[in-house]
């Protein structure tokens, strides 16, 4: 991986990114109070992706969204797997409603993917080279 020089601006800007990102997680916490909706989401994916190409580091957007990767290939997996051979891979799709129907709690099944996410997210800054 080359090395980025001067990326200083675009680190204050990822900051601020992220501290807004844990000032809504705040308010977002059980019981959430405030929900994110489509403009929020996409304007922050669409901020990661470009971050992503300013860096020439798109290969890592899989990586950074991994739950979000596997929640969509379960989706997938499933609908390919009920055409061809009419039988249901989980017992719903996406993955976080399987794990609803084997019994998990809410709280329970959004710590896990926060975790999943935390070690998605940390893999992904290993693998950089910022200067």
């Amino acid at each position: 991986l080359q090395r980025m020089p001067q990326v200083g601006e675009l680190t204050i800007f990822c900051g601020a990114m992220v501290g807004s990102a844990i000032g809504f997680l705040w308010y977002n916490a059980h019981p959430a109070e405030v929900f994110m909706g489509d403009v929020g989401s996409l304007a922050l994916g669409g901020a990661i992706g470009t971050v992503a190409v300013i860096i020439k580091q798109e290969l890592l957007l899989p990586f950074i969204g991994g739950v979000f990767v596997i929640e969509a290939i379960s989706v997938i997996l499933q609908v390919a797997s009920y055409k061809l051979r009419k039988k249901r891979i989980f017992k719903m799709a996406p993955l976080h409603h399987h794990f609803e129907l084997l019994g998990w709690s809410e709280s329970k099944i959004i710590v896990r993917f926060w975790i999943a996410s935390l070690v998605f997210a940390l893999f992904a800054l290993t693998t950089l080279k910022l200067r």
